[in-house]
């Protein structure tokens, strides 16, 4: 992991350099500096690379595919921050992108982030894998997959939300973007069909248990290990799982999807010894 992080660090910062003092996207980039260069797990750009790795690639040349991925998720914070959606003052453990940068700037930042990423994407070497990678996280990251689950999770606010339609939501707003990772890292290794079928099977069962878990957090967690607000469903009359199972129901059906995501693993014959370990890591996160 630390060797997976390393490099994203250094492959971010080249993909976006400071910008000199004259030049005239100054303010933008600085914007998208703030939210993409500040931390965070990197978890999506982590499985990109470990499943390039896992399907028998060099790891280092998926970094486009995995910069690409964290661009993307990015992106989605900063919108979701912004105060015509969840209207948050705290990401990360710092204020949020337009706090600091203004409602404006910090929309921009994240059209600039996100069209960023699929530059990067098709700057990969094989240009038929970076094509096939470009249309894999347009798809799930688009109006069918992250957009839409966020579109879910809008409208849902005030609502009576049962176990179906928070699934239907976080498949959308949390799993989508999970299964794009773990697949671009499979195409940047020149995967077929079977292997991208296993890793999305991976992704469902670790982006399940990851909300979940998320869920689980905003109720028993604390702001400053999580870098954000808890309790903010509450605040908004949001029902997630904990509200419908109760915590250690909940934790029990993050329990059994990171069993299904180990179970997945099954299909790569190669050592995933790394993925099983980050999935039952993360079912028990404290951040």
């Amino acid at each position: 992991m630390k060797a997976y992080l390393e490099a994203v660090e250094r492959a971010l910062e080249q993909i976006l350099p400071a910008p000199a003092p004259q030049d005239p996207a100054a303010s933008v980039t600085e914007a998208m500096r703030y939210s993409l260069l500040d931390g965070g797990k990197r978890i999506r750009p982590a499985l990109v690379l470990a499943f390039c790795q896992l399907c028998g690639g060099d790891w280092r040349e998926a970094l486009p595919f995995a910069c690409a991925v964290e661009m993307v998720h990015t992106y989605s914070l900063i919108h979701d921050d912004l105060p015509c959606m969840d209207d948050d003052e705290l990401r990360r453990g710092r204020p949020t992108c337009h706090r600091v940068y203004g409602e404006a700037m910090a929309l921009l930042a994240g059209d600039g982030l996100l069209t960023l990423a699929f530059e990067t994407v098709l700057s990969f070497p094989d240009a038929l894998r970076g094509a096939e990678a470009g249309k894999t996280l347009a798809r799930l990251a688009g109006y069918r997959g992250m957009v839409g689950g966020q579109c879910v999770d809008l409208f849902s606010e005030g609502k009576e939300a049962d176990l179906d339609l928070l699934k239907i939501m976080d498949q959308g707003k949390t799993v989508a973007l999970i299964d794009a990772a773990c697949r671009m890292g499979c195409i940047a290794a020149g995967g077929d069909e079977a292997v991208l079928s296993a890793a999305g099977r991976y992704a469902q069962g670790v982006g399940m248990a990851f909300q979940i878990r998320d869920d689980i957090l905003d109720l028993t967690g604390s702001a400053e290990k999580l870098g954000k607000n808890t309790g903010m469903d509450a605040a908004r009359d949001k029902r997630n799982y904990v509200t419908l199972l109760g915590v250690e129901r909940a934790q029990a059906l993050v329990d059994s999807y990171t069993a299904q995501a180990v179970e997945a693993l099954e299909a790569f014959p190669g050592d995933s010894g790394f993925l099983r370990e980050l999935a039952l890591s993360l079912a028990g996160r404290e951040n």
